[in-house]
């Protein structure tokens, strides 16, 4: 999510919108943004918000918000407190790396993101050439951020905003992404204010940019004169290279490599602001793990262990610093660029993670939703989103079978109700 970039709120989309269940390939014709939600009944009017909002009149005036766009987006909003439940919840820091990655980078979504590849062929070859981004990156960023146009979130962005900017923290921050979508509202990219929906932080469209970033970084890709990133795929695909391109991109280059290291390499130092030349790290006998060579030995390296010294290592060179700007979260970097990675024909880790209950796939969460529901728990769709209900059913299963009840979709729980009838 471009870009909100400090570690404590970093702007991933909620990770139920990237590990919702996938849809068939679908072609340019079908690929479209989420549905709007159908107009709520008028809330009850909150007097407290309501007085925050009219503070932000003068301010949104001092910016150019003209008056009557101002009234006309912010009349009848009313806050929305969940968004501020999201606030203290994180996925990408609080979920394990290997539950993370087994649904952002699974078969159905590189099978996806090649089809795409093929079809938006042009586009990314013009594109590649205007910013000197590689196509499988960019495909990458979209499929993790929306699945590939399926997920655009379902918060109403005004109201989220608007919410941010009056209660809970960094609500100058929010403001000025309230201040943002107006102006952009106000200027034509944008239409439907009411209908434009998003991640709870702000972040919407294909690649799910925040509105300031959208402001200074998106480009009219389809040359219709506007930066439309909710409906324009071209312009969606230019504006991410093009945000890359601004973080450092160095063409030609790749993000990394996995790699396996001896015991005293791995007790670091460690961490993707820790380079060194590749030659250094050749001479601590550090090799990739593919067998090729490390490469020009002048290169400035880091070794990053996502999971610790048990599992998977790897060096990472500048072009993974522009990912990493993207949403600062090394599980959302790691993400960006295995799935980056798999497009271009490459497979799994060579280390595995370290754990023996690993992740599920969006295929395997949805097999797992579907035997609870055999088993009478009313969890609601099977779309491969674990929420609430889902972690409740699977807890209940847990106790049945006497194992720890943490609510969590792992391959164990998914075995164990297989085996039985």
């Amino acid at each position: 999510m471009a870009a909100m970039t400090t570690p404590a709120l970093p702007l991933l989309l909620a990770l139920a919108a990237p590990l919702a269940a996938a849809a068939p390939v679908q072609t340019a014709a079908t690929v479209r943004p989420a549905a709007m939600p159908a107009a709520a009944a008028p809330a009850p009017v909150d007097p407290v918000f309501r007085a925050c909002l009219r503070g932000l009149e003068s301010p949104a005036r001092a910016l150019g918000i003209r008056a009557d766009t101002f009234a006309t987006h912010t009349a009848g909003l009313a806050p929305d407190p969940t968004v501020l439940e999201s606030l203290d919840y994180q996925p990408e820091f609080r979920t394990p790396i290997w539950d993370y990655l087994a649904g952002l980078v699974d078969e159905e979504r590189v099978a996806d993101g090649k089809a795409m590849l093929a079809e938006h062929a042009a586009t990314l070859a013009d594109v590649e050439r205007r910013y000197g981004v590689d196509r499988a990156t960019v495909v990458a960023v979209w499929g993790v951020e929306s699945n590939y146009g399926r997920q655009f979130g379902k918060k109403p962005l005004l109201r989220s905003l608007a919410t941010l900017s009056c209660a809970g923290r960094r609500q100058a921050f929010f403001r000025g992404e309230l201040f943002a979508t107006l102006k952009l509202l106000q200027a034509g990219d944008l239409k439907g204010g009411e209908g434009l929906v998003g991640s709870w932080a702000g972040a919407f469209g294909h690649t799910q940019f925040m509105p300031s970033t959208y402001s200074r970084i998106a480009v009219d890709g389809d040359g219709d004169g506007r930066r439309d990133l909710v409906a324009s795929i071209p312009d969606a695909l230019a504006s991410t290279a093009n945000y890359l391109a601004k973080s450092g991109w160095r063409t030609g280059q790749p993000w990394g490599f996995e790699v396996t290291v001896p015991a005293s390499v791995a007790a670091g130092p460690t961490g993707r602001k820790a380079k060194k030349p590749m030659a250094y790290w050749k001479q601590q006998g550090v090799v990739r793990a593919d067998g090729k060579p490390l490469g020009d030995g002048a290169t400035m390296a880091a070794l990053v262990l996502p999971a610790g010294a048990a599992g998977p290592a790897f060096l990472v060179q500048k072009n993974y610093d522009a990912i990493y700007s993207y949403n600062a979260a090394e599980s959302y970097a790691i993400a960006i660029a295995h799935l980056a990675d798999r497009l271009r024909g490459g497979g799994p880790f060579a280390k595995g993670w370290p754990t023996d209950d690993p992740g599920l796939s969006r295929a395997e969460r949805r097999e797992l939703q579907t035997r609870l529901l055999a088993r009478g728990h009313a969890i609601g769709e099977v779309d491969g989103m674990i929420g609430a209900k889902s972690r409740e059913a699977i807890a209940a299963e847990q106790r049945r079978l006497g194992v720890e009840p943490d609510g969590r979709a792992g391959r164990r729980i998914l075995e164990s109700l297989r085996a039985e009838p």
